[in-house]
Parts: structure tokens; C-alpha cells; sequence
């Protein structure tokens, strides 16, 4: 009885170790290097109307451009990006949030990525960006 009882403890020790060391591919993040980034005014079709987020206050819109790095052999899908945002004064453009977006695919390599973002009018520039990285995973999630 005592013998049975320690081979079901063994066993479930063992499957709970492997549980965590075979973590399953798609759960793992991968972390993508972000770098030269800048902003530009967006061109006036996408400016056209610009409100911030909840609001109806005036806004200016930016593209953020840059180059993703991912150096990984696979694809790597709905990479969030992070990053901050600061004005001319050293205020923050986004006030509690770092996440700025997402990217849909990041081939293994070098590759350019493009990110919309509204700005409230009265914060002047020039824009400061500071931080950015990405996160992605090497199967899809989202659908």
C-alpha cells in the first residue's frame, strides 16, 4: 500500500516537472529588438478628423516608423509594441500606457514597422521616444 502510494507521488512529481519544461511553443514570447525609431506627421488622409482616445479634444496624428529585429529562424506574429512617448516639456504623451500597438508579422531578420498614433493638439513638439521593444509569439494567437 505504502509502495503504491509513493509510485503515484513519484509519478506525479515527474509530470508536473515536465509539465513546465515542455512549455508549448506558442506560449513563449520572443522578444523583438526595436531601433531607429522616428515620427513623422501622418499624411492628411489618415490626419483627417484625428480625436484622442475617449474624447472628442483635437489631436495630431504621427506615424512612428523604425526597424524590427527579430533573430529568430521563424515568423514571429502579433508582436505588442511598447515604448514611451514624451512632448517637448517632458510630458507624457500617453498618460499610464506603454503599450502602443502591435505589429501582425515580423519575418526572422531586419524589417520596417509602421505605428499610428494620435497625440493631444496642445502638447507641443518635439516628440520624444524612449524605450521601445517588442513582444510576439512564434505561432498565432489572435485570429
Amino acid at each position: 500500500m505504502l509502495l503504491r502510494a509513493l509510485r503515484v507521488i513519484f509519478l506525479s512529481y515527474v509530470l508536473g516537472v515536465l509539465s513546465w519544461v515542455f512549455i508549448p511553443s506558442a506560449v513563449a514570447l520572443t522578444q523583438i529588438k526595436l531601433f531607429d525609431i522616428s515620427y513623422n506627421e501622418c499624411p492628411k488622409e489618415l490626419a483627417k478628423g484625428a480625436v484622442t482616445s475617449g474624447t472628442t479634444m483635437a489631436a495630431n496624428c504621427f506615424l512612428v516608423t523604425g526597424k524590427a529585429e527579430n533573430s529568430t529562424n521563424k515568423i514571429v506574429y502579433d508582436a505588442d509594441i511598447f515604448g514611451r512617448i514624451y512632448d517637448a516639456n517632458n510630458d507624457s504623451v500617453m498618460q499610464n500606457r506603454t503599450r502602443l500597438g502591435s505589429i501582425a508579422e515580423v519575418p526572422p531578420g531586419i524589417s520596417n514597422f509602421e505605428l499610428r498614433i494620435s497625440v493631444p493638439a496642445n502638447q507641443p513638439t518635439p516628440l520624444k521616444l524612449k524605450q521601445f521593444k517588442a513582444a510576439g509569439f512564434s505561432a498565432q494567437v489572435r485570429k
